[in-house]
């Protein structure tokens, strides 16, 4: 079976390389792309997070300013440069591509054709901690289970 990315799916990772380049960070990570997903949350399943896009950007930097604070480095009124646009492609965090290859594994499942960003949704609420994306939903208080319920009862 073939499997193609649906038009949204694209855009969630274009919106992932904005948040990564706007954060400073030089790869794709988990992190990035569940920020992505949250530049249009339009869809139902999305909407079910309950969090919106600001919000998962202040947790995202409160966690770096924890981290960062653990090895002694206090970042406290520090902003973050940005990273300039690059004709080079941006390379993806091994985490963000196993992200990518289970919605792929999402989509067989559910013997469909098209990526969608619900079944990007899926990969990343597999995600387990250490990985930033489920550090960054904890720290959100997503219940990964009730979102995952809820994709599944919107695709019936």
């Amino acid at each position: 079976m073939s499997t193609r990315f649906a038009t949204g799916v694209r855009e969630v990772v274009t919106a992932a390389l904005e948040e990564a380049r706007r954060r400073g960070d030089r790869r794709i990570g988990t992190e990035h792309l569940f920020l992505g997903l949250l530049h249009d949350p339009g869809p139902v399943p999305l909407r079910a997070l309950g969090v919106d896009l600001d919000a998962a950007r202040a947790a995202l930097d409160a966690l770096d300013q924890v981290a960062l604070a653990s090895i002694g480095i206090d970042i406290q009124g520090v902003e973050r440069a940005g990273i300039p646009a690059s004709r080079k492609r941006t390379p993806l965090t091994s985490g963000a591509r196993s992200v990518l290859e289970r919605a792929v594994k999402e989509v067989a499942y559910e013997r469909s054709r098209r990526i969608t960003p619900e079944h990007m949704l899926l990969a990343l609420l597999a995600c387990e901690r250490p990985d930033p994306a489920a550090e960054l939903m904890a720290q959100l208080g997503v219940d990964r289970a009730a979102v995952r319920d809820r994709i599944h009862r919107s695709d019936t």
